[in-house]
């Protein structure tokens, strides 16, 4: 009963910032197709549902398959660029023999504080202190899931540059990054670093770290390039006509780094179910497809390997190349081999 009411502050909090986000109220980011989210009726069914939500699986009741990354093997020379799938939404990508992080989150918990909030549900498969020297890290929004603020403190010094949407870089300078340290972009803009090139493109979401600064920075789906190949990172969005243009001004993308997980029919307009996933994907121009998102945190009312089983269905129906790797496997950015439906093995005999 505890962990219900918990669960219920938790979507009060998150309901009430949904809906704050989205009133007539002047504010200083909009999404270009579309700003409505939830309703007020919509925030009190949201709660119900959060309240009769009665799962199987909300999360994985055997240790998920995980590959612990050996440092020595990030310092070794490799020929081929490859992608780590950390958990959630962050990524480690060596291209060009440099590295990009992405929506860098090792807390325990995706939260405002780490005594309550969604755990994490798998090790970490590497820890901050043995990662290489960080190129750029990429952040999408600001919100919780995605920008960590112990996770930034501990790898300032790690890090050449930190790539942001417009207002994100003034939470990173009151955690004490150095502002030279920080480049922010505008959607289509672009930053040059070295032989990589990062694009900040649109994305159909909302920010905000509380319940006074809603939309008061921007958020980002990326472009990033190199000599060796282009990956799209789409941070979190609902799906939109952007994913079409951003594939025709970019696309093709070797590989598409697509949020596929936390969603509902409530709030679908931010967060892609994952059959959109895929149609964003191939709008995109994407060779390979790698769902981000799930696997980590208990965000939603769906079970935890959902997700995986929808995108894998889908593209199979629609003959996308979809790459589901175990966390900490290194996937190759060109001609990635093919992989295994991990989860399935955990999952109780009801379930399957």
């Amino acid at each position: 009963m505890r962990k219900r009411w918990l669960i219920l502050a938790g979507v009060i909090v998150m309901s009430v910032s949904l809906f704050g986000s989205f009133t007539n109220q002047p504010k200083k980011f909009r999404n270009s197709d579309s700003d409505y989210m939830v309703s007020s009726g919509g925030m009190i069914e949201m709660i119900g549902a959060y309240i009769k939500a009665d799962r199987a699986a909300p999360t994985p009741v055997k240790p998920i398959p995980l590959r612990q990354i050996p440092a020595s093997e990030l310092d070794a020379p490799e020929s081929e660029s490859v992608v780590y799938r950390l958990g959630h939404s962050t990524v480690l990508i060596r291209m060009d023999d440099q590295y990009v992080l992405t929506d860098p989150v090792f807390s325990k918990r995706a939260s405002p504080v780490q005594w309550m909030g969604p755990k994490r549900f798998h090790p970490l498969p590497i820890e901050i202190r043995d990662l290489p020297s960080i190129k750029a890290i990429v952040i999408s929004h600001d919100h919780y899931d995605h920008l960590d603020k112990n996770s930034i403190r501990a790898l300032k010094d790690k890090v050449e540059q930190f790539v942001v949407p417009t207002g994100v870089g003034s939470h990173l300078r009151n955690w004490g990054i150095p502002a030279e340290k920080i480049e922010e972009l505008a959607w289509w803009e672009s930053f040059a670093l070295g032989s990589l090139h990062f694009t900040a493109t649109p994305a159909q979401h909302f920010s905000g770290r509380g319940l006074t600064n809603k939309n008061s920075t921007l958020w980002a789906s990326w472009v990033i390039e190199g000599r060796e190949g282009r990956i799209f990172f789409s941070g979190d969005s609902g799906y939109f006509s952007g994913f079409r243009e951003i594939g025709e001004r970019f696309g093709p993308f070797d590989l598409t780094l697509m949020e596929t997980g936390a969603y509902n029919k409530l709030w679908r307009s931010v967060h892609m179910m994952p059959e959109e996933s895929v149609q964003a994907h191939l709008d995109l121009g994407g060779r390979a497809m790698l769902p981000i998102h799930n696997s980590t945190f208990d965000l939603a009312l769906h079970d935890w390997y959902e997700p995986l089983e929808r995108a894998e269905i889908t593209a199979e129906n629609w003959g996308v190349k979809l790459l589901i790797p175990v966390i900490g496997a290194p996937v190759k950015l060109r001609n990635p081999l093919p992989t295994q439906s991990w989860w399935r093995e955990l999952l109780v005999e009801k379930n399957r």
